[in-house]
């Protein structure tokens, strides 16, 4: 039977979510792949207790999240079952729904019926009576917002979600999302964009708008899809993500020039005493709007190598101004 570590709560770093009473783990981990109906459900098991023993209290999903679609939530639910249920008090698990689910017209975007029912069918899957964050994944341009957010305060007083959530929307939707939510009296919990040393978009307004309004910010992709470790410095592996037909990676990403900016940022980080995907973490996590850094995994030395960034010493202006160098070539 397993038993946690009686240590997971010794050096993982907690940080306030906004203006809320929730800690997040700095890191945390999401099941967007390697958790799915095609993958190794024991390799699965093995990752999120591992992850729980070094203090990774926040586990992510979506509905859509596999492949197939809502395979990940039910290893997810696995795993609670046999191993995590005795925990749950200590875990704050989050879903999704805004992508396809279903045919017809009620299984997509952003109605109040697709988001109910999707998270009805989320429940099911993992087994739960309630999440502790309920995101709509995507804004949505043909259902009116006020719908889309009267539908997440629904979903909180019926007590299927403690909190709420919106990933993935611009500044000014962002703005007005949360501007609705108080006023139904359901704040508005995260915000859960995509930020990397790559893909910089939140700085050009986004964070100013989760820092005035008072959201956490938890960032998915922050090692642009595995892109930013030591794994595809040389060649493509056979079993990595960018391998997979499924994968978000794509081959012809990692081109000639990326992969010499991956190696001046891989000997950046190596003369810091860090590994490539360290550094990542360590540069996202820099910035006091970011709570949370939300990290995939395909094995368990992924997930604690993640976990070690948090031992380093602050990035210098200098090793700052020498990445942006780098990523700027």
């Amino acid at each position: 039977m397993y038993q946690p570590s009686d240590a997971r709560y010794a050096t993982m770093r907690y940080n306030r979510c906004g203006r809320s009473g929730l800690l997040l783990p700095a890191i945390a981990l999401g099941l967007w792949h390697n958790f799915g109906g095609v993958d190794s459900r024991e390799n699965a098991r093995a990752m999120i207790r591992r992850a729980f023993d070094l203090g990774i209290t926040h586990f992510d999903l979506a509905n859509n999240y596999g492949p197939p679609p809502g395979s990940a939530e039910e290893t997810f639910g696995y795993v609670l079952r046999h191993d995590l249920a005795a925990y749950r008090d200590e875990l704050i698990i989050a879903t999704k729904a805004g992508y396809e689910m279903w045919p017809g017209p009620y299984g997509n975007w952003g109605s109040r019926k697709y988001l109910i029912a999707s998270l009805d069918q989320s429940l099911r899957r993992m087994g739960l009576e309630y999440v502790d964050i309920f995101y709509h994944h995507r804004p949505d341009p043909a259902t009116p917002l006020e719908e889309t957010m009267r539908a997440l305060d629904q979903i909180v007083r019926s007590g299927k979600a403690l909190y709420v959530g919106i990933s993935s929307y611009g500044p000014e939707q962002t703005r007005q999302a949360t501007q609705l939510l108080r006023d139904l009296g359901t704040p508005c919990l995260i915000h859960q964009p995509n930020y990397n040393l790559f893909d910089r978009w939140i700085e050009d307004g986004l964070l100013d708008v989760v820092r005035d309004e008072g959201l956490g910010c938890i960032v998915f992709s922050p090692l642009a899809q595995g892109l930013l470790t030591d794994r595809y410095l040389e060649a493509i592996p056979a079993d990595s993500r960018a391998a997979k037909p499924h994968g978000a990676l794509r081959p012809e990403q990692i081109t000639p020039q990326r992969r010499e900016q991956l190696r001046r940022l891989n000997a950046l980080a190596q003369a810091r005493g860090q590994t490539l995907a360290q550094l990542a973490l360590t540069w996202v996590l820099r910035r006091p709007e970011i709570t949370s850094a939300l990290i995939g995994a395909s094995r368990v030395a992924q997930i604690e190598d993640a976990v070690g960034a948090l031992d380093a010493a602050p990035l210098s202006a200098e090793e700052l101004a020498a990445i942006d160098r780098i990523v700027a070539a």
